[in-house]
């Protein structure tokens, strides 16, 4: 005898099908694992020979693996903001590390990331450094766990002499206290007991490292995993600069970065590298923390995973040292997108940028459309890394400074009209600048046809708003 309740579902199924209308199923749960400054040393992307990173890497085996993804500023508020308010730097006009965007008038009506997913049923969590310097505008995560800075009390200065006026952010080397204590350790602890409880809501857990920003600190244990005199040094074209406009060079000086000068003639360059390489060991060991505590959880089947970095960073290519720049360097980011159900592994070489973050997440979980989104869903290149792609990657340096990525190509026009250009399959270094070559006009102006048609003025800070520090 069939059951009254089952006739009953039998038939809602029935007229839902019959109307076309799809039965929803349990909305995914959101992972966004931020890392800082983390360019394209890893083992997925083949960035240097001793990149170690196998965490990161077995997530690039569950998902799409972006190996052409590229930041929106080569700067941390820049880049932090537009990915969590769905903005260009040329649209909101926060170009440099201030002011907070939270603390613009201007943009106080928008939705950000997580408030969107708050505002469709999500309980929304974050701990460690997803905006700048670990600030958050007010309200914007229900629950909110460490925030730790760039430096911890038990960090000892241990290279004084580059005497960087940052209070002793450009430091290097093996740290030798309680690996617990370390704060990306923290941070990820956190995060773990997040995943681990079990609440009628999905979750929207973003989790932040620092690692391996400045100061280049990891575990001895791990710094000493790499030995100093077996360490590779990126390659370096003496003369790279001859061929750069001198705006390039102006915009480029990265403030209290030690000049590449004091790392060859002090002898510390492959002491840096090692230590660079040592936090990538680190904070992928981070990152696998988290991975396995949300393959044991109930949440396994049902999570979306995305983790990138906010920009790149130079560590002496092109004579110079730390981001800033609209070269490959400093704007091409590590950038994986894991959903469960689709095909797995398959890597994908179209331009993309991390402005497609938001949207992309609204797609996949279903969520309503949030208008003014400047950002194009990578959707179609999850179903197919080879599909159409007509779009191209935009970073921003400044007012009316933008460097436009193809599939083949990097297009740089500064504020003065002064131009670069560089093919990226036969000049991955960019160590010849073609700007020049009268031949290649039609293709650079096909690049500049993506610049921006308006350009905003710097943003200010309303000082009477503040968010938390």
């Amino acid at each position: 005898m069939v059951h009254s309740r089952s006739i009953l579902v039998y038939f809602v199924l029935l007229v839902c099908s019959s109307l076309a209308v799809p039965v929803r199923a349990e909305r995914p749960n959101v992972l966004l694992i931020a890392i800082d400054d983390l360019n394209n040393w890893v083992g997925c992307l083949d960035g240097h020979p001793q990149a170690r990173s196998p965490n990161i890497d077995r997530l690039a085996q569950r998902g799409t693996l972006f190996t052409n993804a590229h930041c929106q500023a080569p700067i941390c508020n820049p880049s932090r903001t537009s990915i969590m308010y769905g903005m260009r730097p040329s649209t909101s006009g926060v170009y440099m590390n201030a002011p907070r965007p939270w603390t613009v008038a201007s943009m106080n009506d928008r939705v950000t990331l997580p408030r969107h997913f708050a505002a469709s049923g999500y309980q929304t969590y974050t701990a460690g450094k997803i905006y700048h310097g670990s600030g958050l505008p007010p309200g914007d995560f229900d629950e909110v766990g460490p925030r730790p800075g760039q430096r911890q009390k038990l960090d000892e200065r241990l290279v004084p002499e580059t005497r960087d006026g940052a209070g002793g952010l450009w430091d290097f080397g093996g740290q030798s206290y309680d690996e617990e204590l370390f704060q990306d350790y923290v941070d990820a602890s956190w995060a773990i007991d997040v995943i681990g409880k079990r609440g009628e809501q999905p979750f929207f857990l973003a989790v932040g490292f620092y690692r391996p920003h400045v100061p280049f600190y990891s575990p001895t244990r791990v710094f000493l995993e790499i030995p100093a005199d077996t360490i590779q040094l990126p390659e370096v074209k003496d003369g790279d600069r001859d061929d750069l406009p001198g705006i390039a060079t102006k915009l480029m000086k990265a403030p209290a970065a030690p000049d590449h000068a004091w790392f060859v003639e002090s002898g510390r360059w492959k002491e840096a590298v090692q230590s660079y390489l040592a936090c990538v060991r680190w904070t992928d060991e981070q990152v696998g923390r988290v991975l396995d505590a949300l393959a044991a959880s109930p949440h396994a089947d049902n999570t979306i995973v995305v983790l990138y970095s906010d920009h790149g960073f130079f560590l002496g290519e092109k004579e110079r040292w730390a981001k800033q720049s609209l070269w490959e360097q400093a704007t091409r980011v590590p950038f994986i997108i894991s959903v469960p159900g689709l095909e797995q592994g398959r890597p994908c070489q179209r331009p993309v940028e991390l402005l497609s973050i938001y949207p992309t997440l609204v797609e996949l979980c279903d969520l309503p459309t949030q208008a003014g989104l400047e950002g194009v869903s990578v959707k179609p290149l999850l179903a197919d890394p080879v599909a159409e792609w007509p779009n191209v990657a935009l970073t921003t340096f400044g007012k009316d400074n933008h460097a436009v990525r193809s599939e083949t190509h990097r297009y740089i026009r500064y504020s003065d009209g002064s131009e670069e250009l560089y093919d990226l399959q036969s000049d991955p270094n960019e160590w010849n600048n073609l700007a020049g070559d009268g031949s290649l006009d039609s293709l650079k102006a096909e690049l500049a046809e993506f610049l921006p048609a308006a350009n905003a003025e710097p943003a200010r800070s309303d000082k009477r708003r503040k968010g938390n520090k």
